[in-house]
């Protein structure tokens, strides 16, 4: 009966709101492939002109750390190709988060925005 006690736990608390974590495997695999993409989307051009977020990118230690870094890509996608276009760039990263945060972390619909 021991082996069942902590996938009846881990059940009851994803019920109640509680949601299990992504496993190591899945979280690992999510964030180089946020890492990858994120490094797309500045390009060649943008490695030479936004070396330290570029670094920052490439050594960032956690999932969490890429996604302040959103920020940043942020600011150097608007300078190289406009505000809008690089709105959008973001918010296709910003869909491979889900599932990887913690559910503070998730963005949340701006009120503003209809």
């Amino acid at each position: 009966m021991r082996w069942l006690k902590p996938n009846l736990r881990s059940s009851i608390y994803g019920l109640l709101g509680n949601p299990v974590g992504p496993s190591e495997s899945m979280l690992e695999r999510g964030m180089e492939d946020i890492r990858e993409s994120m490094l797309t989307q500045l390009g060649e051009a943008g490695f030479k002109q936004f070396a330290q977020t570029t670094r920052r990118i490439r050594y960032a230690s956690d999932v969490q750390a890429l996604w302040y870094l959103r920020g940043d890509l942020m600011a150097a996608l608007a300078a190289m190709h406009g505000e809008l276009a690089a709105r959008e760039n973001i918010a296709s990263i910003t869909s491979m988060f889900q599932g990887l945060l913690p559910s503070g972390l998730n963005s949340r619909p701006s009120p503003l925005v209809s």
